[in-house]
């Protein structure tokens, strides 16, 4: 059972929520003692905000703090978030497939079931991408936090695995049960301890960046090797349902 002002921010939101989940940290495995959380899901726009002169928000952002609480939600219209996951985008896939459900209906199941057919091979240059960026993040840093190696570390093992099994995992704690990485329950204790013990020392710095081109490299075989295809197959079937949707009585789950 989630925090009951996160079901209140949800239920505030002016259109129907085909689905919300928990992404950031604490679906990374890593949340801090005050970390906020990070809703993102997919609304339904009405017919008449789609077909009408003024069309509906694609987005809708919220970001609040209930009784303490910092809660950042961001869900954009069924049509939208479809698009994109024919794009090589993975981060809408962790988004679709998080576990830690707050809100969900029968069209989420069936999404979850067509989103198989969205993975594609190229989905390992989203992966890339984001770690090559978390790491210049940390490597410029003065002193270097933990947060942004967790987050190179997290992204490389989620391409990898993706790439060999062809299945979302954004845990990194679940991941490292795959990889067995010694060092990676040490630098999640170090980020949950607080900022006094969330940075690394000079010396740490060159063990990491080795440890960074390894993973790299070995997501670059696992991409050369992969029996994934090229393109996503789930156009068909991602248009029915959001003909479907878009016409037809849609009742959101709590």
């Amino acid at each position: 059972m989630f925090d009951n002002r996160l079901h209140a921010v949800i239920s505030e939101q002016p259109y129907p929520l085909m689905f919300v989940t928990i992404s950031g940290a604490h679906l990374y495995g890593f949340p801090s003692p005050d970390s906020d959380y990070d809703l993102r899901g997919v609304h339904v726009l009405p017919a008449e905000e789609v077909v009408g002169l003024d069309e509906g928000r694609l987005t809708v952002e919220v970001s609040t703090v209930r009784a303490g609480l910092e809660i950042d939600l961001v869900s954009h219209d069924v049509r939208k978030f479809f698009l994109v996951m024919l794009k090589k985008n993975g981060y809408v896939l962790e988004q679709l497939y998080s576990p830690l459900v707050v809100r969900t209906s029968p069209e989420h199941e069936e999404l979850k079931a067509i989103g198989r057919q969205c993975i594609t091979r190229h989905h390992a240059h989203h992966y890339f991408g984001f770690a090559q960026t978390q790491w210049e993040l940390f490597a410029k840093e003065n002193p270097r936090r933990v947060k942004p190696l967790l987050y190179v570390y997290r992204v490389l093992l989620t391409g990898i695995h993706l790439m060999r099994a062809g299945v979302i995992e954004a845990n990194l704690l679940t991941l490292n049960e795959e990889f067995g990485l010694p060092f990676v329950g040490s630098l999640v204790a170090r980020k949950l301890a607080g900022p006094e013990q969330s940075t690394l020392g000079d010396d740490d710095f060159s063990f990491h960046e080795r440890q960074y081109q390894q993973l790299r490299q070995e997501l670059e075989t696992a991409f050369r090797a992969t029996k994934l295809p090229e393109v996503p197959a789930a156009r068909g079937a991602l248009n029915d349902l959001l003909v479907r949707m878009r016409i037809g009585i849609f009742t959101p789950l709590a």
